[in-house]
């Protein structure tokens, strides 16, 4: 069994969501919204020690005609720094579509739940063997 975190980030919060691969199932787990780079990456230094996944998934935004944008550049940017500062492996999701079902919720967990819609979009998208 291998934990997996999920993130959607966001220049002023990054959701985080848990799941494994025993279960399947992603739920989200916590906001972070530091003010700085180094205070959101001392709080994910905290997770990754805590939780010690063996995977991280970043949702990558795009237009919905998958051309790339800023947040898409950003996005890529950020996992490149989860795996170079933790030595975790990392995968984007496109989330596309994840932010539509999000976006008709409201209330302080959005942020983590976007998180655990794209986590769970890659559970389902890489099925067990």
């Amino acid at each position: 069994m291998q934990t997996i975190l999920g993130f959607d980030f966001g220049l002023k919060r990054i959701g985080v969501a848990i799941g494994n691969t025993l279960i399947r199932q992603a739920q989200p787990l916590t906001i972070i919204s530091a003010a700085t780079n180094d205070g959101k990456f001392a709080a994910i230094e905290v997770l990754i020690k805590e939780w010690q996944p063996g995977l991280c998934v970043v949702g990558l935004p795009s237009h919905p005609d998958g051309t790339e944008h800023e947040m898409t550049v950003r996005c890529r940017r950020f996992a490149n720094q989860l795996h170079g500062r933790f030595g975790v492996e990392t995968t984007l999701v496109d989330e596309r579509y994840s932010s539509a079902v999000v976006s008709q919720r409201r209330g302080d967990l959005i942020d983590a739940e976007a998180a655990a819609i794209i986590l769970q979009q890659y559970f389902n998208d890489h099925a067990q063997p």
